[in-house]
């Protein structure tokens, strides 16, 4: 299959036609190809099992991901965003013996043995470091890719791809999405599986064009920070035809909009996804020129399981089931069969199912649209698209003797806060703001608590706002503090109830 992969780049685009470009670096197809065959030969004598890739977006990562599927080693993307513990978690998990990285390997990984660096790149600061081996890691036969999410707890799963997987999915969404030789703005990380595939793979294969700037260029600050003003910047700097974006994003672009900036008339297709879409914002950005189409999709399916095109949209869903795979609703669930994930990395019992309960309960209207309908178990996803469990985040806030009750919300929204009553009433309020800031340095970003509220009285069972083993009921608390968590969405100062 990645042979298909090369053959089509080569009958899809000129070889001395730029197809990939990062800041000063543009590389033409035969020169793109020759990088990856280069680190290819260079990957293969070396007797490595596992690498993983701890770098900004940037021509390199492309190329060392691609020179890994041709010489069939797993290759396991790092979120910059993740704490120190889960990269740790993560390098562990998928056997990582080799990292490749811009950044201080004893930084990422403080404690670990670091062999001599190599410099196979276009970029001289990149360099290929060797890590002690770790023979305990277990992937299932034929792993080419390990992706973590941003996981609901502090230790993701590593869900376990091939190259065969990878590259049927690309070719699925270039045949739908049907934009020939697009210009492709990458402005989520590469380290995201639905970058890495429906933003890099799918558009080579359709005869395209990279560009993949370094993440604070699009304004991207870890997983949840947005400099708007960069991000619109570099959307007029490369007038792509396709982006993909998360809810926060999109959301920022109509506000752009209405505040008087001009999409680019360059712009065919801007996919949504990593979380609900508004179907009102959709439709706004289509009244200011923004062709935005929702789609859904999962690690577990090699990302993209539907998707809304533009002679097949319909706001509201999110979209028709791709060619390659089959959705069915099971007792209200979303199923999908076909292109299933090889299952988690040291899970055996996971390897080798033929299909993935999603965990999302949807329904399928009469002409084949999907529907998401919400979540078989309590999870926040927020605005930037990181999954996360509210229970994680409080389990950690209720630690020490701070806190008695903590509610954490965030779903839908761009970053989390949470409603708390402390153990001691007198506690003060830049006490209580102490102890949050501590929590916070535990956390990554996308988990942290950016504002938080004081309830006026401890959550009682009596009232309606706790379950009877004391969990809290969060439709309720929501529906009560509903004034107050708004106001803390209105400002990134505290808000507190003294």
């Amino acid at each position: 299959m990645i042979q298909y992969f090369f053959k089509k780049l080569g009958a899809s685009n000129s070889p001395f036609e730029s197809v990939l470009q990062s800041g000063d670096t543009s590389l033409s197809l035969i020169d793109f190809l020759r990088h990856v065959d280069d680190l290819a030969l260079h990957l293969q004598g070396q007797e490595i099992k596992s690498v993983a890739l701890y770098l900004d977006n940037c021509a390199d990562w492309i190329i060392a991901d691609l020179a890994c599927q041709i010489t069939e080693l797993p290759v396991v993307p790092l979120p910059l965003f993740f704490s120190a513990e889960q990269v740790r978690h993560a390098v562990l998990s998928g056997g990582v013996d080799t990292i490749i990285t811009d950044r201080r390997v004893h930084e990422i990984l403080p404690s670990a043995a670091i062999g001599p660096s190599d410099n196979f790149f276009v970029d001289d600061t990149i360099e290929i470091r060797r890590l002690p081996p770790n023979g305990t890691a277990l992937l299932p036969p034929g792993t080419q890719k390990v992706t973590f999410t941003s996981g609901t707890t502090g230790t993701p799963k590593g869900v376990c791809l091939s190259a065969r997987q990878q590259l049927t999915l690309a070719s699925s969404l270039a045949s739908v999405v049907r934009v020939d030789n697009p210009v492709h703005l990458c402005v989520l990380p590469l380290s995201t599986l639905l970058e890495n595939l429906a933003g890099v793979y799918a558009p080579l294969l359709s005869g395209g064009r990279v560009i993949a700037p370094p993440l604070a260029k699009v304004g991207l600050d870890g997983s949840s920070g947005l400099n708007v003003e960069q991000l619109l910047a570099c959307i007029n700097q490369y007038q792509p035809n396709t982006l993909i974006v998360v809810p926060e994003m999109l959301n920022a672009l109509v506000l752009a909009a209405d505040a008087g900036w001009q999409p680019p008339i360059s712009l065919r297709f801007v996919a949504v996804g990593g979380g609900k879409t508004s179907p009102e914002l959709l439709r706004h950005a289509h009244s200011h020129g923004i062709p935005a189409y929702e789609g859904y999709g999962l690690s577990e399916c090699s990302s993209v399981v539907s998707l809304n095109v533009p002679d097949a949209n319909r706001i509201g869903a999110v979209g028709r089931p791709l060619p390659h795979v089959d959705v069915s609703i099971v007792d209200g669930e979303i199923v999908v069969t076909d292109n299933a994930f090889l299952g988690y990395a040291n899970q055996p019992d996971s390897w080798g199912k033929d299909l993935v309960h999603t965990g999302d309960i949807g329904h399928i209207d009469s002409d084949g649209y999907l529907y998401v309908d919400g979540r078989l178990k309590h999870q926040l996803i927020s605005s930037f698209g990181r999954n996360l469990s509210p229970e994680w985040v409080e389990s950690e806030l209720l630690t020490g003797q701070m806190l008695q009750q903590a509610v954490v919300i965030g779903d839908d929204r761009p970053y989390c806060v949470a409603l708390v009553w402390p153990r001691d009433p007198s506690s003060s309020a830049s006490e209580i703001a102490a102890w949050i800031n501590e929590v916070n340095i535990r956390l990554p970003d996308y988990a942290r608590v950016k504002n938080w509220y004081r309830l006026p009285k401890v959550l009682l069972t009596s009232d309606g706002l706790l379950t009877e083993n004391g969990r809290p009921k969060r439709v309720n608390i929501e529906n009560q503090y509903e004034l107050a968590i708004a106001s803390l969405y209105e400002s990134r100062q505290e808000v507190f109830n003294l």
